[in-house]
């Protein structure tokens, strides 16, 4: 039976949402952890890989529900797979394969060759490492989601080194999907959040953040601005930045908070006094929907056709979602 999942009691105001995902289907019995799971496409069915070396694959039953029609043993633990409709090919990583690790932050973009790979390119964005990656090979745009709680969207087809940053998980960000046909991109993290982000609307690049000795706005000097502190006589302020300008500002002559939904910020971040007013004659609507998925995700997949959202979680469940009140 269908249920919808409804926000908990004192949950914040942007869980109220009327449009939310229908819980559909609930897979569970798997007594390890689960790393990976996907929709079949097509068919009632998903295939999912666990800690426990198991490759299963669910079926749905007359009764609705999803058991286990088969399941094959691994050598060692598998931690992904990829599948081609196609060819009707599994593909699966095991844990055992050689696996580089970059805590920087950085994607490395690899042109592959027959003999080896060659360095493309660096991008930068991320303050914490990266946990998931998703292309859209139709906009050439790359997503990416980080432990530093925050989506990146990098405009490689642009050619121009733009990068959107979109601000609204409270943990990492585990898992990224994109509806191509809708333009929605849909991320997943640890905070149980599924937010569902309009890319059909025109977004702005946040500015980079200025430096400087002294504040931008009152000139009062920063606290280890030494020599303009002893000139004025004066204690050295904090250095902020307001989100909107960039500019390096004190805490003083920025007390406001404000969301700024076309730079990605669905929280209130700070802003200064003159960037506040032209923010008040600005359209602030949300350009995201927030869901509580009720579990903490760490895998997602998408079948956009039959508007099906999967979601793996930390309490070794596997979740099918009717997202269509979120893309009509």
């Amino acid at each position: 039976m269908a249920a919808e999942i409804k926000p908990a009691a004192g949950s914040q105001e942007k869980f109220k949402s009327t449009k939310k995902p229908i819980l559909i289907s609930k897979l569970e019995g798997c007594s390890d952890d689960i790393n990976a799971a996907i929709i079949i496409p097509g068919e009632d069915g998903v295939i999912s890989v666990s800690d426990d070396r198991t490759v299963r694959v669910w079926l749905k039953r007359d009764s609705g529900q999803y058991w286990p029609s088969i399941c094959h043993y691994m050598p060692v633990g598998a931690t992904t797979l990829a599948y081609n409709e196609k060819s009707r090919q599994l593909f699966i990583g095991l844990e055992n394969g050689t696996i580089s690790v970059d805590y920087s932050g950085a994607i490395v973009m690899l042109k592959l060759e027959s003999d080896g790979c060659e360095i493309v390119t660096t991008l930068k964005g991320h303050s914490g490492s990266i946990r998931t990656l998703e292309w859209n090979s139709e906009q050439e745009l790359l997503f990416s989601g980080s432990f530093d709680h925050n989506v990146m969207v990098w405009d490689i087809g642009g050619l121009k080194g733009i990068a959107y940053e979109l601000q609204g998980h409270q943990n990492k960000v585990t898992a990224l999907k994109y509806a191509s046909q809708k333009k929605i991109l849909f991320s997943g993290g640890e905070d149980s959040v599924i937010v569902a982000w309009d890319w059909s609307k025109p977004r702005k690049e946040a500015p980079e953040w200025k430096e400087s000795d002294t504040c931008q706005k009152c000139n009062r000097p920063f606290f280890w601005n030494v020599r303009a502190m002893m000139d004025q006589r004066q204690m050295g302020m904090r250095q902020h930045h307001c989100r909107y300008c960039g500019q390096a500002v004190c805490a003083k002559c920025s007390p406001a908070r404000s969301k700024i939904p076309i730079m990605g910020f669905e929280f209130d971040v700070r802003v200064c006094e003159p960037c506040n007013v032209t923010l008040r004659n600005m359209e602030l609507t949300s350009l995201a929907k927030f869901n509580d998925a009720k579990h903490s995700i760490v895998f997602m997949d998408l079948d956009e056709a039959r508007d099906r959202l999967l979601t793996v979680g930390q309490d070794r469940l596997i979740k099918i979602w009717d997202i269509s009140p979120l893309t009509q």
